[in-house]
């Protein structure tokens, strides 16, 4: 029985008070888990053989099917896991039965890309979605042996880096502060280390990644391009289990176990680069040498927890934890210079099924970033700060109207505080005292419901609509951000995927660069500033093959993005009162087609993505007008990923990248002017259209092997990693160089030279469990 959209809300108040209104069935729930770990397997199936009826686990590894009264077998079966069967016994009531099953006799799971299913990507409504596990991630080469979850994302169509190295995201067109990064819920302001480098999520500690390209469901908000949603693992609830690494600059370890048997489970992780451990052993036993310049110190570390307890069958909490810093220095008898960077998160989730229909999550959210540049010469001090803090709460339902619809609606709340560029300086005497810097005040809300709805076996709908707002300076602005996705059934394999999604962004970063550096400031939409605004729509069509062996898919995609904000030339970004005065506000556009073919199963696997994009911008104030490309349109973008499995112990793999090189703005003449008699005169460089130009393209292949080894106890591997493999110096930045005449007085000429990031390096990791 479909239900009409305007009984909704009557119904719902009905469940609430009486679970078995009209029940003519009954519902069948639950988890499905690996035994082992105890995390969920998303895609796992669950049937009735008797009745031909089943169903496939969510991104929680949860399950519902509505039965009538009577005796059934259930049973569960996953790729890489023994099918399990349970029993039950239905007379007049819903049940809860959670499945655990054991892992196969098999090595194949640990190199297949198994936890989300090819048939599961084309029955998905939801179109212009990435899904990623640390499993995935821990078998891809990686820089320094390091693995990263942003940077395997940076694989996938549509999504492009920002340069050599960084783990930024910029995708379909959208800067990088226009990516939503949550964990567990809360929200990750900077999610990079070492300058953009590697990025703060811990592989062992995060057990799955959903990047949103398009199409966003109606519970997300805040962000115009992307949300890339990090789930961390709950901890193994049935026995504990240590799990670490050795590489090349990190070490990490990791410790998951039950607290209380059946009720509660926990895991802690930790990583920390040593750096700083060398370096400073150099620096000591150079301290003696005074032509010697001693290596700043540098390095960083992450610490996740979470707690999970079972209250009773109806209840569950779960305490999220993250602390993550960065710390540069350098000291000596006269300087001392300190920076120093990092998150704090926290997120108190509570888990509540009102009835076997009714379900609610209510968190507690606390997320924080903050930098500090601190600098000490004699007797006078400097220090610069920036941050942002935010207070959440937010409530989440889901009510199972029938099978095939499901209603989810839900509101958050989020007080902002922003200290934006607060500088202070002094000296010992207090003779000079200077400060600057502004602070912010700001609340943001959103309110929403959307409707997932299986209209027949051909078509199946997902529409939705979010109501957001924000207050700061005494200006309120609304917005409406509608969303809907279809998804039609050409046959049993051939279906076609469409999506629209209105966004708002209410938070800005201020960026002195194009790349993402911790010192990029955030700043709140304000009288003067108005909120960003993008609209997506997209089509796409998705075909698997070989029995479904294989899926191919092409998405084409149109983005339009009001109220960009850009800066004018020569405006000061740090210790400016009145910074909003040098915004510049202007539109953008994107637009391409992302084609993707991938396998995952069989002893090798892999896929191969392929962008063609174009990204624009346009500015009254600049260009004279005239739309420009910007810094991280990319024309192409190819990545080739396979893994390859020799034997049980021994798994291949390798990952080859290329992308158009990055627009460019470079001087196209120079013109020189005699300012004061007998001195060389000054060279003024002259600029045509704003990134008229592009760096020289970049291509990189990585490789890796995977050697399991046998240890008496839990498992072990090494993993060797060839990052840049054939040595391409691909460019990071160009700069300019005087050429002079052989008296060294007179400049003949400039230069352009390029500056390269990561020749070939070679890397090995050693990985434990037990």
């Amino acid at each position: 029985m479909r239900v009409p959209l305007f009984l909704i809300p009557v119904l719902l108040l009905l469940s609430l008070f009486n679970p078995a209104l009209a029940q003519t069935s009954f519902s069948v729930r639950g988890f499905v888990r690996a035994a082992e770990t105890g995390e969920p397997l998303v895609g796992a199936t669950v049937a009735v053989p008797a009745l031909q009826t089943g169903a496939i686990t969510d991104a929680r590894g949860f399950y519902t099917l509505t039965l009538p009264a009577g005796d059934y077998t259930l049973q569960a079966t996953y790729i890489g896991y023994q099918t399990t069967t349970k029993q039950v016994s239905i007379i007049n009531s819903d049940e809860t039965i959670n499945i655990s099953m054991a892992a196969a006799n098999s090595q194949l799971r640990e190199v297949v890309v198994e936890a989300n299913s090819l048939e599961q990507k084309f029955n998905a409504n939801q179109m212009s979605v990435e899904k990623l596990t640390s499993k995935e991630a821990k078998l891809l080469p990686a820089i320094f042996g390091e693995v990263d979850l942003i940077k395997t994302l940076q694989l996938k169509p549509g999504v492009q880096s920002g340069s050599e190295g960084t783990s930024g995201l910029y995708v379909r067109g959208g800067g990088p502060d226009q990516n939503l990064v949550l964990l567990d819920d809360a929200v990750v302001y900077n999610a990079s280390h070492l300058f953009g480098f590697f990025s703060v999520f811990n592989p062992d500690a995060v057990e799955s990644v959903e990047l949103y390209k398009g199409g966003f469901p109606a519970q997300f908000g805040g962000r115009l391009s992307s949300v890339v949603d990090v789930k961390m693992n709950k901890g193994n609830p049935d026995r504990l289990k240590v799990t670490g690494g050795l590489g090349l600059i990190a070490s990490r370890l990791t410790l998951d176990g039950p607290l209380v048997k059946d009720k509660s489970s926990f895991i802690l992780s930790g990583r920390r680069t040593y750096f700083d451990v060398f370096t400073r052993q150099i620096n000591r036993l150079k301290e003696n040498d005074k032509d010697y310049n001693p290596i700043p110190d540098y390095y960083f570390y992450d610490l996740n927890g979470k707690v999970n307890y079972k209250l009773g069958e109806k209840d569950e909490l779960f305490l999220t934890a993250y602390h993550g810093r960065d710390f540069f220095g350098f000291e000596d008898d006269d300087f001392k210079f300190r920076f120093d960077w990092g998150n704090t998160v926290g997120a108190l989730r509570w888990n509540h099924k009102f009835n076997p229909r009714l379900s609610a999550n209510t968190s507690l959210v606390h997320s924080g970033y903050q930098y500090t540049i601190s600098n000490r010469i004699d007797i006078f001090t400097f220090k610069l700060t920036s941050d942002i803090k935010d207070l959440s709460l937010k409530t989440d339902f889901d009510l199972l109207l029938d099978e095939g619809h499901t209603l989810r609606f839900g509101a958050s709340a989020t007080r902002h505080d922003f200290t934006v560029g607060r500088l202070n300086f002094d000296s010992d005497d207090n003779r000079l005292s200077f400060s600057a810097g502004n602070k912010y005040k700001a609340s943001e809300f959103g309110v929403y419901a959307s409707d997932d709805y299986l209209v027949n076996a051909q078509l199946s709908l997902n529409y939705g609509l979010r109501v957001s707002g924000f207050n700061s300076g005494g200006k309120t602005y609304f917005a409406l951000e509608p969303r809907a996705s279809a998804k039609y059934n050409l046959s049993e394999s051939l279906a076609l995927k469409g999506s629209y999604a209105s966004m708002m962004q209410y938070i800005h970063l201020v960026a002195n660069s194009g790349a993402s550096l911790p010192t990029d400031v955030w700043y709140p939409s304000t009288p003067g500033v108005k909120p960003q605004r993008s609209q997506q729509v997209a089509l796409g069509v998705s075909k698997l093959l070989n029995n479904g062996q294989f899926l191919l898919t092409n998405e084409v995609y149109y983005k339009w993005m009001r109220r960009q904000i850009d800066f004018r030339d020569g405006a000061n970004l740090f210790v400016n009162d009145s910074l909003e005065n040098d915004f510049l506000y202007g539109k953008g556009e994107s637009y391409g087609t992302e084609l993707y073919f991938e396998k995952i199963k069989g002893r090798t696997t892999g896929w191969v993505g392929y962008t063609l994009s174009w990204t624009y911008r346009q500015f009254d104030e600049i260009n004279d007008g005239r739309r420009f490309p910007t810094r991280y349109d990319r024309r192409h973008d190819i990545s080739v990923v396979l893994l390859h499995q020799l034997n049980k112990r021994i798994s291949l793999t390798g990952a080859f990248v290329y992308g158009t090189g990055n627009a460019y703005s470079l001087p196209v003449a120079r013109f020189a002017f005699q300012d004061v008699e007998g001195k060389e005169p000054t060279v003024v460089p002259v600029y045509s259209d704003r990134n008229s130009f592009r760096l020289a393209p970049y291509h990189r292949l990585d490789l890796g092997l995977i050697l399991k080894l046998r240890p008496k106890r839990g498992e072990s591997d090494l993993s060797f990693n060839v990052y840049n493999a054939y040595n391409r110096r691909n460019p990071y930045f160009v700069y300019f160089e005087q050429i002079k005449d052989e008296n060294d007085e007179e400049t003949l000429k400039f230069q352009g030279k390029q500056a390269s990031l990561f020749p070939i390096i070679p890397s090995v990791t050693y990985n434990f469990k037990f």
